[in-house]
C-alpha cells in the first residue's frame, strides 16, 4: 500500500507536464514552423495540439520542406429553415408518375 501515494504523485506530475507543454507550445506559437522529420515523429501529439491551435508546421528533409501540417476547419453549423420560402414542393410531388414516362 505504499506505492499508492507515488503512484498519484507521478499521475499529477504527468499532468502537470502535459499542461505545462500544453502552455509552452501555446505561447510560443510561430505562424509557419518548419521541423524535421525526426522530429516530426518523435513529437507528433505536440505538433498537432499546436496545429489544432491554429499553426500550420512544414515537414522538411534537409532543410527542403515536404508537407505541411494544417488544421481542418469544421463546416459551419447548418441554420434549419434557411430556405424557407425558397422552396417550393406541390401537394402532388410524390404521386406515381403515368404509365407512359416510366422507363421499362
Amino acid at each position: 500500500m505504499a506505492l499508492r501515494p507515488l503512484v498519484k504523485a507521478q499521475r499529477a506530475s504527468k499532468r502537470i507536464s502535459f499542461i505545462y507543454d500544453l502552455v509552452e507550445d501555446l505561447v510560443y506559437i510561430n505562424p509557419m514552423a518548419q521541423v524535421g522529420i525526426h522530429e516530426a515523429k518523435t513529437h507528433l501529439s505536440r505538433l498537432l495540439r499546436r496545429v489544432a491551435a491554429g499553426e500550420v508546421i512544414v515537414i522538411a528533409k534537409g532543410g527542403t520542406p515536404l508537407a505541411r501540417l494544417v488544421p481542418i476547419h469544421s463546416r459551419t453549423r447548418r441554420d434549419l429553415g434557411r430556405d424557407k420560402g425558397v422552396v417550393a414542393l406541390h401537394d402532388d410531388f410524390d404521386t406515381p408518375l403515368p404509365r407512359d414516362s416510366e422507363e421499362p
